[in-house]
């Protein structure tokens, strides 16, 4: 998957990111100061940089100017509309301030690294490939018709492979939060999903919490 830069100076924070991000496959570099981002992305290619404003040395706005070639996701508490607004202006692709939910921040790095093309239009898993850009999906080769909350269902596992998540979490993240069915409607869908990919070794059940999709990395 892709390369990452990692520049936070919190260490907590840092080893989250770090942890969450080589769960779902991404391969990450971690730096704690300006000057060592600087250095790094001089010295190396990375695919994205998730990039803290309030850095030792130099500060993130001073440092993505030194790496305007690199996809950037500003990381960081500084929430008033001019720091947003400089972000952007300096060439960020996307600004989330914290404190943040990790599964956000797994999203937009999904989505920043598909509009660079730095993330791949298609997943595979055994005998299942999904192609993202025309949201079908095969198995075996041969097309298997999902719903539409099948198909965002499962993208949000393949999306957050490896990492658990609650029937909660996924209602929110398929239903959307005014939806008033409960949680029965997923365990019905993953139901589903696991009968036609042939996925029922893959999409765990965790104990008393929900579904984690495991795939090797």
């Amino acid at each position: 998957m892709a390369s990452i830069l990692i520049v936070e100076d919190e260490a907590a924070i840092n080893d989250l990111v770090k942890r969450n991000l080589h769960l779902v496959g991404h391969h990450c570099t971690s730096v704690f100061d300006g000057k060592s981002a600087v250095s790094e992305i001089q010295c190396q290619s990375y695919d994205l940089m998730i990039l803290d404003i309030m850095l030792p040395g130099l500060d993130g706005f001073e440092v993505i100017k030194h790496g305007k070639e690199t996809p950037t996701i500003f990381l960081t508490a500084k929430n008033s509309l001019p720091d947003r607004i400089k972000g952007f202006s300096l060439g960020a692709d996307d600004y989330l301030t914290k404190p943040f939910e990790m599964l956000e921040l797994l999203a937009r790095v999904e989505a920043v690294l598909r509009r660079t093309q730095k993330s791949r239009s298609c997943f595979e898993a055994g005998d299942v490939k999904i192609d993202f850009d025309s949201h079908q999906v095969y198995h075996k080769g041969q097309l298997v018709e999902c719903t539409p909350k099948e198909y965002e269902l499962l993208e949000v596992l393949v999306n957050n492979r490896n990492i658990a998540l609650s029937r909660e979490r996924l209602l929110e993240l398929v239903w959307g939060y005014d939806f008033e069915g409960d949680t029965r409607t997923v365990d019905v869908h993953i139901q589903k999903l696991r009968k036609k990919l042939g996925w029922v070794d893959m999409i765990k059940t965790v104990y008393k919490l929900g579904y984690r999709l495991e795939v090797s990395r």
